[in-house]
Parts: structure tokens; C-alpha cells; sequence
């Protein structure tokens, strides 16, 4: 029973994440064609600079929150409303930082400074939105996840009367707020409802979870880093145009992902049990799922190769023309960047999470190298060549490199036979059917 209560939980979420992702994609090309190149990657940009804001706002409370929750069922309250304090008085920091970077950054273009600090009252409705790992804990996704589609669905629809009235980019940048406020202001009335605990600011629990969370915060923002400083850089040395054909080159990039999410999360409990229970198996299992992502990602990396013009043409039109090259070599990142996502799997199993901290430090030093380099010389085509060489470095040439992760490297060398992918190709189908 409780097993498929944990089942339909996670399907919620997964519902959730492939509705979010088709309406991001629709509305997406739709906003980038009204934007133009230049305005669209304004938008990046400002989101690139409070991406660098989310970790320092969540303190590393988010990958403590449940942990604390587990550990004190009879002061949900007092945890939760400890976490929220703490997340919103770090979010008006976090925003007081995002302006004086952009100031710094952009003294002279108003227009940029106010879309970026427009973009980031983001952070103060993404702290109030913490209060869903309290539905995470009480296997009650469920509702989280309906409020966040219907969040979803009202942004897109902001979004269209948007371009329909022709709005310009500062109402773009306002989306994100929105859509954080309503999710936020959702799961609060429903936590009320579902528990009716009042919440409660501690300021010794608060120094307790800073504590224990705080070596969280480093790791994640280094996470940050790896993640976007191609696009930091490229607005800082090219200009926004440069960013948003980057940018949106990006987006077709992640199209699929949601199938290799729903694969390997289909996959990780049998790989995370069968550690426990049968050494084989885990490590046939594991090869298997490699084996499947890998050489999936390359057919699709392929295609995208092949039809790159067409693709692009189709979502953004042709003012966008310019994402064509760079497209064509950015998707083939996409097959070290998976291959990084089944490794944390396996970091996970082995207990090694103290390895990801080195791993995501000399991915992001290696990223901004290569893009301070490159960029300008290569213009977006460079910060293409440096997430390529970035996601290749990080997810498989350091796993030679330190001793550790050299285990796991065998298995992705074992799992390149074509055999076991045409042997193993099954099991997507069969894994889904058994959790039916």
C-alpha cells in the first residue's frame, strides 16, 4: 500500500513536469518570435543573473527541509515557518544583490537594469513556494502539483495576452513573479487546510537547520555557475542578441527531456534497491540504463544535426536563423549531460555525494574558462563549443581522472556495445508497465 501511494505520488509530479514542459515550449516559441533575438535574450540574461540568487536564497534548506520534517513530525509547524523566515529574509537580500549586479554590470542601460530587477522579486515568491516540500513529505503531491499546473496554465495565459496586446519586454520579466505568487499563495491556503499547525519562527531551530544546511549552499551555487555562466558571459561580451539565439538553441536541446527524465526515473528505485540486495543486478542494471539514454541521445543528437535548419525555422521563424550552427553543435552536449544525470544515480547508490562538490567545482572553472576564451572569438558558436567540452570534461573525462568515479566509467565504456542497447531497449516498456 504504501509503495503505491509513493507511486502515484511521483506520478503526479511527472504528470506535472511533462505539461509544464510542453506549455514552456509552446508559449516559449511563441514569446521568442514576438521578442526578436535581442529582447528574448534580455529576458535569459535576467533569469541567468537570479539563477545565481535561488541558492542563497534557499539556504540549502531545500535539501534539508524533508530530512528536518522526518525528523520532527510533531513540530511540522515550527520547521516550516522556521524555513520560510529564513527564506524570505535571504530573498530580500539575494534581490538587493541582483540589482546591484545588474547596476554594476549595465550602468548605463536602464531598460536591462529594470527588466533584471523586475525579474527577481521572482526570489521572494520562490521562497514562500518551500512550503511544498511539506506536500513532498506527506506524499500529497497530488495537490501540489495541480496547483502548480493551473499556475502554469494562467502564466501561459498572461503570456499570450501579452502578444496579443503587444506588450513590451518589462511585462515578460513580471511572468515569473507571477507564477511563483501563485503557486506560493496556493500551497499556503491548502497547508492550512490539510494540517491547520500554525507557523512558527524559532530562532534556535533556525541556527540549528543554518547549521546543517549550509554546506548545501556552496555546492548548489557552484551548480549555478556550471549551468549559466555560458549565457552570463555571452551578454557581458556579445551583447543579448548573441544570448538569445543561444538561448533558444537551448531550448531545442531540452525538447526531449522529459523521456530520458521519465527513464531514469523509472529505472533509479530497481537500481537503488538492487544495491542493497543483488551487487549483478545493480550493475546490469545500471549499464542498461546507460546503454539506453546514450545511444538515444545520440540518434536524437543526430537528427537534430541533420534537420537543425527546419527545427529552428518551425519555432522561432527566421529571425532566429543564426541558432542553426549553433544548435547543431550544442546538441551534442546533450549526451554527456545525461550521462552526468544516470552517474548521480550511481553516486547516489555508492554513497559518494561528497565527490559532487570537487566534480561540479571543476566543471564550473572549467566552463568559464573555456567561455572567456572562446566567446570572444566565436561569439555564440564559441559558448556552444565551451558546453560541449564542459559536459564532456565533467561527466566522462573526470571520471578517469579521479579515482573514485572510475568504477562508474567501466560501466559506461561496458554499456557502448551496441548489443546490450537492442538487448535492454524493452525494459523502458516493461519498467513502466510494472508500476501501472
Amino acid at each position: 500500500m504504501k509503495n503505491a501511494k509513493v507511486f502515484t505520488n511521483a506520478k503526479w509530479i511527472i504528470i506535472c513536469k511533462i505539461i509544464q514542459s510542453v506549455l514552456q515550449l509552446l508559449v516559449g516559441m511563441l514569446s521568442a518570435r514576438y521578442l526578436g533575438p535581442s529582447n528574448y535574450g534580455l529576458i535569459n540574461y535576467a533569469a541567468s543573473i537570479t539563477a545565481f540568487a535561488m541558492p542563497i536564497m534557499k539556504m540549502g534548506l531545500d535539501a534539508t527541509l524533508v530530512f528536518e520534517l522526518v525528523k520532527n513530525p510533531k513540530q511540522e509547524g515550527r520547521v516550516l515557518g522556521t524555513s520560510l523566515g529564513m527564506n524570505v529574509i535571504s530573498s530580500f537580500l539575494s534581490i538587493i544583490g541582483v540589482s546591484f549586479f545588474a547596476y554594476l554590470a549595465n550602468p548605463d542601460d536602464r531598460q536591462t537594469l529594470i527588466v533584471c530587477v523586475v525579474y527577481s522579486l521572482s526570489v521572494f515568491f520562490a521562497a514562500l513556494e518551500m512550503i511544498e516540500y511539506w506536500f513532498q513529505y506527506k506524499l500529497l503531491s497530488k495537490y501540489s502539483s495541480v496547483v502548480m499546473l493551473i499556475s502554469y496554465v494562467a502564466v501561459s495565459a498572461y503570456k499570450i495576452f501579452l502578444l496579443v496586446t503587444q506588450k513590451n519586454v518589462v511585462w515578460f520579466a513580471f511572468s515569473h513573479s507571477i507564477e511563483y505568487g501563485l503557486i506560493a499563495f496556493c500551497l499556503i491556503l491548502l497547508y492550512f487546510r490539510k494540517s491547520g499547525d500554525k507557523l512558527v519562527f524559532s530562532f534556535s531551530l533556525a541556527k540549528d537547520m543554518f547549521y546543517k544546511s549550509k554546506y548545501y549552499i556552496f555546492a548548489s551555487i557552484l551548480v549555478v555557475v556550471f549551468q549559466n555562466i555560458d549565457k552570463l558571459l555571452l551578454t557581458e561580451l556579445s551583447g543579448t542578441e548573441s544570448t538569445g539565439y543561444y538561448s533558444a538553441a537551448v531550448t531545442c536541446t531540452v525538447i526531449t527531456q522529459f523521456v530520458f527524465t521519465a527513464i531514469i526515473d523509472s529505472f533509479r528505485p530497481e537500481i537503488l534497491k538492487q544495491k542493497k540486495e543483488d551487487e549483478k543486478e545493480y550493475e546490469t542494471s545500471l549499464i542498461s540504463l546507460y546503454s539506453i539514454v546514450i545511444y538515444l541521445s545520440l540518434l536524437q543528437s543526430v537528427a537534430f544535426t541533420v534537420f537543425a535548419k527546419p527545427i529552428v525555422y518551425v519555432m522561432y521563424g527566421k529571425d532566429f536563423m543564426p541558432t542553426v550552427k549553433i544548435l547543431q553543435i550544442l546538441i551534442w552536449y546533450f549526451t554527456f549531460s545525461i550521462i552526468g544525470t544516470v552517474r548521480n544515480v550511481w553516486i547516489l547508490a555508492e554513497d559518494k555525494q561528497k565527490y559532487l562538490w570537487g566534480i561540479n567545482l571543476m566543471g564550473a572553472a572549467f566552463s568559464a574558462i573555456l567561455n572567456f576564451i572562446l566567446i570572444p572569438h566565436f561569439d555564440a558558436i564559441g559558448a556552444a563549443i565551451a558546453s560541449f567540452f564542459t559536459q564532456l570534461f565533467t561527466n566522462f573525462i573526470l571520471g578517469f581522472i579521479l579515482r573514485p568515479l572510475r568504477p562508474n566509467n567501466r560501466l559506461i565504456l561496458k554499456s557502448l556495445n551496441p548489443k546490450i542497447f537492442f538487448a535492454n531497449i524493452s525494459s523502458i516498456v516493461k519498467m513502466l508497465l510494472k508500476r501501472q
